[in-house]
């Protein structure tokens, strides 16, 4: 026998009543023979709609082959009596386990509490992993950038020998290649931006699905990629622009 969720009704049996029905979970046959009220997505904590109660020694002895229990899950009367529950919960487990009063805990308890800092802590670790690839991202593409000004310069020596001819000035030669860096930088970062955006409206439906929240992207993360990008641009394009602006003029007009 077997209890399913809501979703799980409406997937397997649409508009039919599944109360009486058979349903096959890795070959074993099981029927229906209840579905329970709708709840929600719990968040990060899994999609009570979207599962199927099975006795426990069905399922360890039928479908997994086990021989104990690996998870309990228990719930306090309320967040008050929650330490007491975790004592009692604590000494009943080891009286089970026939353990000594000397002797190491064989299991482990852990409160909702304890859970959230663990995947706090998880989820910390990944984010600076992720800081660190796109840091060496930024360093990449930055240097990148410079290869290129500093070949655009190589390629125009003779038009910067005759814009100096005509008037302009170090700085303005200074300027103008800095801004083409930070043009070159801002384009790649608006790209990155676009397909982060995709990336986030794809991955949201899923989010939605599995963990009932949806990702948003906040303005202020948009702009500080901008402005990165701009300081990556001016960072690694400066070199570029001096070595451009410090060019002879006479020497900038016979380079061939």
């Amino acid at each position: 026998m077997a209890v399913i969720g809501f979703d799980t009704a409406t997937e397997l049996f649409a508009q039919l009543t599944p109360v009486g029905k058979d349903i096959r979970i890795n070959g074993s046959r099981f029927r229906v023979i209840g579905v329970l009220a709708q709840k929600g997505s719990q968040g990060g904590f899994g999609n009570p709609d979207d599962q199927i109660l099975i006795p426990v020694t069905t399922s360890m002895n039928r479908l997994f082959g086990l021989e104990n229990v690996r998870m309990i899950s228990a719930r306090a009367t309320s967040s008050d009596t929650l330490p007491q529950a975790q004592e009692e919960i604590t000494q009943l487990l080891r009286k089970r386990h026939r353990l000594a009063t000397d002797a190491e805990d064989d299991f482990r308890i852990m409160t909702q509490t304890e859970f959230m800092s663990f995947a706090n802590q998880a989820a910390n670790i990944f984010s600076f992993l992720l800081g660190g690839v796109a840091a060496l991202s930024l360093l990449v593409g930055g240097i990148g950038i410079m290869n290129i000004m500093l070949v655009s310069v190589t390629e125009r020596t003779r038009e910067i020998g005759i814009r100096m001819a005509l008037g302009a000035r170090r700085r303005d030669i200074l300027l103008q290649f800095l801004v083409e860096s930070v043009v070159l930088s801002l384009a790649g970062g608006g790209i990155g931006v676009l397909l982060g955006l995709l990336l986030v409206a794809w991955a949201g439906s899923f989010a939605a699905e599995t963990l009932g929240s949806t990702p948003v992207v906040s303005m202020t993360s948009i702009v500080l990629s901008f402005t990165f990008s701009a300081f990556v641009g001016i960072f690694f394009g400066i070199y570029p622009a001096q070595k451009a602006a410090r060019l002879d003029p006479i020497d900038a007009l016979r380079y061939e």
